[in-house]
């Protein structure tokens, strides 16, 4: 008698939130994430960012979006990071 397979745990994903900057490719955003960090010399808070490029399946996703990514398997040479969900829709004033 044995047991059914179980499902593997999936593993620590690394999950980020940014902003979505460019959507202009199929298929992918640009999420730049910022986080904030403290000078090590002068003690003052400063931001700093870096841009993901992340897989969209859908093209729901546009410029000023604050969204959720997650690592994943590389599915390019810049590509390793897909959308997860969309946290907060823009708002144009």
């Amino acid at each position: 008698m044995t047991e059914p397979a179980q499902a593997a745990p999936a593993k620590n994903q690394r999950k980020l939130v940014g902003r979505v900057v460019s959507d202009k490719m199929q298929k992918t955003v640009t999420v730049r994430v910022e986080r904030r960090v403290k000078d090590p010399l002068m003690g003052k808070i400063i931001t700093r960012s870096k841009k993901y490029h992340a897989h969209a399946e859908s093209n729901e996703f546009k410029e000023g979006d604050l969204v959720e990514i997650a690592e994943c398997r590389p599915m390019s040479r810049t590509k390793s990071w897909r959308v997860t969900r969309l946290v907060e829709k823009f708002k144009a004033v």
